[in-house]
């Protein structure tokens, strides 16, 4: 095997080396059963032990109330886009819901909805070109709505809320997907907290959904029974045949989080590996960044290169060759974003940094 680079990938993302030694030493032969934990039934009580450990770890970590539920959803978080209003929708006797929109999944999460009811766009980010958070009327929001969308981090972007809106008694619902347990947060500011694993907490394809109780049982009658939050969270995420190795990689990034300090320490790391990019692009007149600077990202750096279609390649390309791998920006943005998760150790950041330093000399 050629040796690892440091993957800024913005998900499916890295993960820690010694989750996956881990999981490759558990892969032919599972606690000594002599079977993989991919061929582990779902029913088995190997498994159960598995999600049952997926719940104590994260309510450890999180901090998370006692009346929210925890459970797994398939499709990761973009199937939510239409569970979510799915479920809640019909707790008021008009549907309607409020969407934050600040970047390209908020947006995706809008138009998803209003197949659903009305939605009404509490912010519309999309006239900074969703550099920033824009601010809004917190008196004008209808507390006759639903719910309250938003997304959390921005991946794109790099944008994030640094604080959460109060929404009065309109449940707030968060996609984490891209920050989740990156940060310590107050889950009582919230009804409903829901992430894709592939970004901080293991692989793709699987949802962790974090739902306060009394939000559950009031799903749309023609709802699939798949995508209904009771059944899940009543059946403990295995109505069906779930990812099961998904979960497994769960627990153990859970574990290996809680042996590096748990959240706030892990917190202070992504504070000091973001600022260390941050403190080249504030200083440089080669770099600009995509984030306005009091919302910018500590999951997500995105930033442009002068006459950027002509160095962004050339940066990339000797990136690289450096051994610094999916650092391309978005599509819709350009540039170069470098995607800096739990799993990223502040040494693939300071290579990163030494990089730019080197590439501006040479080219700036």
């Amino acid at each position: 095997m050629s040796s690892r680079v440091f993957n800024f990938g913005p998900g499916p993302a890295m993960l820690p080396t010694a989750v996956m030694e881990r999981a490759q030493a558990e892969f032919l032969d599972y606690n000594g059963m002599g079977v993989s934990v991919v061929e582990l039934s779902h029913r088995s009580p190997q498994f159960m032990d598995i999600i049952d450990r997926c719940e104590s770890l994260f309510r450890e970590l999180s901090g998370v109330p006692d009346n929210f539920k925890i459970f797994y959803m398939h499709g990761g978080a973009r199937m939510q886009f239409a569970s979510i209003p799915m479920n809640l929708m019909p707790r008021v006797a008009k549907p309607k819901a409020l969407y934050f929109e600040t970047g390209n999944f908020a947006k995706l999460a809008r138009i998803e909805a209003e197949r659903y009811g009305e939605i009404i766009r509490v912010v519309d980010g999309e006239s900074c070109g969703y550099s920033a958070i824009p601010e809004f009327d917190a008196s004008a929001i209808d507390q006759d709505a639903a719910y309250a969308h938003l997304t959390a981090n921005n991946t794109i972007y790099g944008t994030r809320w640094q604080e959460f809106p109060d929404t009065g008694d309109v449940p707030l619902v968060v996609d984490a997907t891209s920050e989740l347990l990156s940060r310590e947060m107050d889950y009582n500011q919230f009804g409903l907290v829901y992430a894709g694993l592939q970004k901080n907490l293991g692989s793709s394809g699987v949802a962790m959904m974090v739902c306060r109780e009394d939000l559950l049982g009031h799903a749309m009658p023609h709802t699939p029974t798949m995508l209904d939050f009771k059944v899940s969270a009543d059946q403990r995420s295995l109505a069906n045949t779930t990812n099961t190795f998904a979960i497994y990689l769960l627990m153990c990034v859970l574990e290996w989080l809680k042996e590096q300090g748990g959240v706030a320490a892990m917190e202070k790391i992504n504070e000091q590996k973001s600022k260390i990019l941050y403190d080249i692009l504030d200083s440089s007149d080669f770099y600009s960044a995509v984030a306005h600077r009091d919302f910018r990202s500590t999951m997500n750096v995105s930033y442009h290169l002068p006459n950027n279609n002509e160095l962004a390649d050339k940066f990339l390309s000797e990136a690289l060759e450096q051994g610094m791998y999916a650092l391309k920006g978005h599509a819709v943005v350009g540039g170069i974003r470098a995607s800096i998760y739990n799993s990223m150790p502040v040494a693939g950041v300071q290579k990163l940094a030494d990089f730019m330093n080197e590439f501006e000399r040479k080219n700036g």
